[in-house]
């Protein structure tokens, strides 16, 4: 049990240690895939009568 505890603080520090590393360059938007969305559809046309 105690080696769990351990493990636990263990992975806490590196996280901290590499979140606080990289300062304002962490990305937490998720599946962003690094790639924007700009275009936009185009409007549909009226049906004809």
């Amino acid at each position: 049990m105690w080696k769990i505890a351990v493990a636990f603080v263990a992975f806490a520090a590196l996280a901290l240690f590499i979140i606080m590393q990289a300062g304002d360059k962490v990305d937490m938007r998720g599946e962003s895939g690094g790639h924007e969305t700009t275009e936009q559809a185009a409007p549909a046309a009226p049906a004809a009568k």
